[in-house]
Formats: structure tokens, sequence, C-alpha cells
């Protein structure tokens, strides 16, 4: 059966993305302003999503926050994606002791736990900032793509079209731009997706830890760090409003991920049967 399109889910990601990045330059109240007359407010007609509980507009921080973490997914994935191609493509075209080096390598990083990793990380650069935290995040998401470039190389490096392109004298990163990723590109697709969704949750999760941004800052994960305050002072809002747009966020790049995943399952299936 084939699969549908999930384009209710890339409506709401499109809407979700373009606020985020559009709504900044036109909002009515400074969402790092420190109202503190108007501390835990319910919504209303002032405050639309009401206020923390620092008096801070919370509809301003969603979308001031949201481009803030959704910058952060996109930044580790870019990091780990490039980090993938390059371990992966020269672990596929190397010997095979220096192969098994770095696969071994590729192991061992994966067997640590990622949120240890990433703490450890993050205490080693200190001060947790937007982009320390997009480096942190990206150098321990890059370990399973690898494994998955590295296949496609092992499948591809011994093609017609790559070995007269290595005859020609085409080095190895021409071979790997011009021949080798635009084939595997849609298998990692997928994989990035899912990554920037991954990146998302791993910065909520060092927020709402304590150990991410600092709280001063705002992004989803640190807007959900005060959700111990919101839960003693019943101010819903700030639990509820924040929560729903990142778990929206994240099942529509779930959806996304998912339907690549089929459709690269579906061309790898159809590859094999012409064999």
């Amino acid at each position: 059966m084939k699969k549908r399109f999930p384009v209710l889910s890339l409506v709401v990601l499109t809407m979700i993305v373009v606020l985020c990045l559009s709504f900044g330059p036109v909002m009515t109240k400074d969402p790092l302003f420190m109202d503190l007359a108007h501390c835990n407010e319910a919504p209303g007609k002032e405050f639309l999503f009401g206020t923390d509980s620092m008096g801070r507009d919370i509809f301003s921080m969603i979308w001031y926050g949201g481009r803030i973490s959704l910058t952060i997914g996109f930044l580790a994935t870019l990091l780990s994606v490039a980090l993938a191609v390059l371990v992966g493509s020269i672990s596929g075209c190397a010997p095979a002791r220096a192969d098994g080096v770095l696969m071994r390598l590729t192991d061992l990083i994966l067997s640590v736990p990622g949120l240890l990793l990433t703490v450890f990380l993050q205490a080693v650069f200190g001060r947790a900032s937007v982009y320390s935290l997009s480096v942190v995040i990206g150098l321990t998401g890059w370990m399973a793509m690898a494994k998955v470039v590295r296949t496609e190389v092992m499948q591809l490096k011994n093609a017609d079209y790559v070995l007269a392109a290595r005859c020609l004298g085409g080095g190895f990163f021409h071979v790997l731009f011009r021949h080798l990723a635009p084939n595997f590109f849609p298998s990692l697709l997928f994989m990035a997706v899912m990554n920037v969704r991954n990146a998302i949750v791993a910065e909520s999760t060092l927020s709402f830890l304590g150990l991410g941004l600092p709280v001063e800052a705002v992004s989803w994960g640190s807007m959900l760090s005060l959700s111990e305050n919101a839960l003693l002072s019943r101010a819903w809002w700030m639990l509820l409003i924040p929560g729903a747009f990142l778990s929206g966020t994240l099942l529509c790049l779930t959806n996304l991920g998912n339907y690549m995943r089929g459709s690269t399952n579906k061309r790898h299936s159809n590859l094999g049967s012409r064999k």
C-alpha cells in the first residue's frame, strides 16, 4: 500500500517555521522584557498566551524561542551531516584495515549514551549558547548517518562511472560530491530530517535539566524549564503552550521523516528487483 504524503504535517511545519522567522520583527512586545507587574498572568486580550513567572509575554517568546530552537536544530544537523558524509565516505573508500578502525571508533562513540556525551562536551565548552549547543549536539549525532553513508559508498565505489572518474584524474572530493553524494543523498535525507527533530529534543532536554540555555535566554526548551514554577503556581499556560508548539513541530518532523524513509526503502526495493 502506497504511503500518502503528509501534506498537513508539511503545511503546519512550514507555518511554524515561517512565523518564527517573520514574526520577530513585527512583535509588539519584547520577549525579553520582564514586566514584574504582570507575572503569571493568564491568557487574555493584552497577553494572548499569558505571561511567565518573570512577566515576559509568552506569545512573543513562542516565536522568538522557536527561532532559537529551530536554529539549533538545523545548525546541529548541518554539522552532523557534514561529519557523517566525511567519515562514512572515507571509511567506505579506505582499505579494510582503515575502514575497520574508523567503524570501531564510530561504534565506540555510538555506545556512549547520547545525553551523557552531550553533557560532557557542553561542560568542556563551558557556558551554553546557541552556537555551542549546536556544535555539541552536532558532534553527538553523526554516527548512525556515517554508517549509512559508508554502506552506500561501498555499493557505489566500484560502479563504472565512479571508476571512470578516478581514471580521468578525479580526486576524492570531486568523486564524492559529483558522483557518490547524489546517489546516497536520498538515503541520508530522512535521517537528516529526524536529526533535526533529535537536536531540538536534545536542546529542550538540556534546558529542562538546567544544563542548556540560561533561563534569561528564550527557547522552547528554556520555557519548559520553568514548568516546576508553573505547576506550583497553577499557571498551566506556561507549560501547555510551549509544550504544544514543541510537540507539534516534533510530530510534523517525525511524519515527514517516516514518509521519506518509506520512499527510500521503496527505491532500494525497486533497484533490487531490477537486478
